[in-house]
């Protein structure tokens, strides 16, 4: 983990560079690395980078890992189910937005 990265059970503060590692997502979301891996093979999260060790992890993905893992927690569930979970969820969001910006649902 950088010296650049504080991690706490409130917020990640992310460094210059703006995106963590792998190592660094996993402390973050308090999960071992290779749930994160499990989460990039099923293409819940896309890192840049070809190889494992080059991996890195943007804000939209920590944000997704974290809500993904907190989803699992609360539920008690699997991870296939939490990712489903989340998509649903997902697209409510951005069904809502569409509406919001047709003018047809107030906020």
């Amino acid at each position: 983990m950088t010296e650049s990265m504080l991690t706490s059970s409130v917020s990640v503060w992310i460094g210059d560079e703006g995106v963590l590692s792998l190592e660094e997502l996993a402390v973050a979301c308090g999960v071992e690395a290779d749930c994160i891996q499990e989460l990039v093979d099923m293409a819940v999260l896309s890192p840049t980078g070809t190889e494992r060790a080059a991996w890195r992890f943007g804000a939209g993905d920590i944000r997704r890992a974290r809500k993904l893992i907190r989803l699992m927690r609360d539920f008690e569930t699997n991870l296939e189910a939490a990712a489903v979970i989340l998509d649903l969820l997902e697209e409510t969001e951005r069904l809502r937005a569409q509406l919001r910006r047709a003018g047809l649902v107030a906020d």
